[in-house]
């Protein structure tokens, strides 16, 4: 089975597409009209036109290779069937009332994997949001709002497709797009171990995001994560209430314990929430691989910073003793009052605070640069020092900051481009940090 057509369509078939606002089928088109391609809305009751598209009797009147099926769960399994006679290679099934609901369900999934497998169709779904793929204008979902998502370097691949949606606009609302996100369903016939690889082939997805509450195919994603080349972090959820996990996307039962050491020991990153999960992403795709798990901790306020250093000894990160040289060097910068051993505190922010994250980044027994500083108007952040810095050295960076939201913008943005990773907490900072220790070399 090939998820091309899933991934990169030709043309969009959006079967059930409908006028009147608030329609499952409305919603899809509004999101589909984005597609830089054919766009059929297909409904034989339909008469004229919706978002300037002609509607069409049959997806058999239509060379669309992906379909979004907007139509109840009992009308699906001849929709498949439909679209398997017109040669669809994939379908988004957005209904529920299947696996999910009882026998009645279940009899109605299985129809809809048989035909799809009679027909060589990849199935996203049932019971899902869709997916999106910003940088190839596709929003194969009924969420608004989804089309506005920008591209950005995080793929999401999420169980529930409303922890997809939350993700999406989570990321969105801290200034950040996304490379794509596919909610999965009750993954009919298109599991993690099938997007996975798809996601290692996208150049747009620099880290993988994973959300799952259970699959029987665990061993087929440890697989797959184990041979992919891009880094993944992973949140497992459901360990608890089975009838409630059972009634979502009937997923099988399987407690953390059966995923984390071995998604560990195939690379992945296990994450405790979703913000934890976006972050530890956005860190592995912003940012250098460490040579090693040795943080050299900047702070402008000691109170953040001894908050930080706190949560990276918990989760066992180390802070080396800096060399001499630069001991040295930070005795030229600093005051007196300042502490100048690793973390180095300034006291606040000072002019010199570039210098004093140059001097610790070039230490030799350094491999993670960890800074927080609060904004303040006459100062800035050392965004010149920071461009130097990470042109001549290959370690990652991240930068912890806080104050007004339209002070930060400006220089948080060029921070980012830099390949400077930015969070808002000192918190956030500090697991990111211990996020790239982890995957050090």
């Amino acid at each position: 089975m090939s998820l091309t057509a899933l991934f990169d369509p030709d043309s969009i078939a959006v079967i059930g597409a409908s006028k009147t606002p608030g329609k499952l089928g409305n919603d899809a088109m509004a999101n589909a009209k984005e597609f830089d391609g054919p766009v059929y809305p297909v409904n034989p009751s339909g008469e004229g036109a919706v978002y300037g598209y002609e509607f069409v009797d049959s997806v058999g009147d239509t060379d669309a290779d992906l379909a979004l099926c907007c139509v109840p769960g009992p009308a699906t399994p001849e929709v498949i069937e439909e679209c398997g006679a017109a040669g669809v290679g994939a379908a988004v099934v957005f209904a529920g009332g299947f696996a999910e609901s009882g026998d009645r369900g279940r009899e109605l999934q299985a129809q809809i994997r048989d035909t799809a497998d009679e027909y060589d169709i990849a199935v996203l779904g049932p019971n899902t949001a869709g997916h999106i793929i910003p940088h190839r204008d596709l929003f194969s979902s009924f969420v608004p709002g989804f089309d506005e998502i920008e591209s950005g370097d995080v793929a999401i691949a999420a169980q529930s497709g409303g922890v997809g949606v939350t993700a999406t606009f989570q990321l969105d609302r801290e200034g950040y797009g996304t490379a794509g996100m596919y909610g999965l369903g009750n993954r009919v016939n298109t599991d993690f171990d099938d997007v996975v690889p798809m996601l290692d082939e996208d150049p747009a997805a620099e880290a993988i995001a994973l959300h799952i509450e259970g699959t029987s195919e665990i061993d087929a994603a440890i697989d797959a994560i184990d041979e992919a080349e891009t880094p993944v972090a992973a949140l497992k959820s459901g360990d608890r209430m089975a009838e409630f996990v059972q009634a979502h996307t009937a997923a099988p039962i399987q407690e953390s314990e059966r995923y984390e050491q071995a998604f560990r020991d195939a690379g992945a990153v296990m994450a405790d929430s979703l913000t934890e999960l976006l972050d530890a992403s956005r860190v592995l795709a912003q940012c250098p691989q460490a040579d090693g798990p040795n943080v050299g901790l900047v702070t402008a306020q000691a109170g953040p910073g001894i908050m930080m250093a706190d949560s990276l000894q918990e989760r066992g990160v180390t802070f080396p003793e800096l060399t001499e040289e630069t001991r040295e060097r930070l005795d030229e910068i600093l005051l007196g009052f300042t502490y100048d051993q690793n973390p180095v505190d300034t006291g606040r922010p000072m002019p010199e605070f570039g210098d004093v994250i140059d001097a610790v980044g070039r230490d030799d027994n350094v491999d993670i640069v960890l800074v927080y500083e609060i904004f303040e108007h006459s100062l800035g952040y050392p965004v010149e020092e920071l461009e130097q810095l990470t042109a001549d050295i290959d370690k990652p960076v991240v930068f912890t900051v806080a104050g007004p939201d339209d002070a930060l913008t400006e220089d948080r943005e060029r921070l980012e481009e830099l390949g400077v990773a930015t969070f808002d907490t000192p918190e956030r900072g500090a697991y990111a940090a211990s996020v790239l220790a982890e995957t050090s070399r």
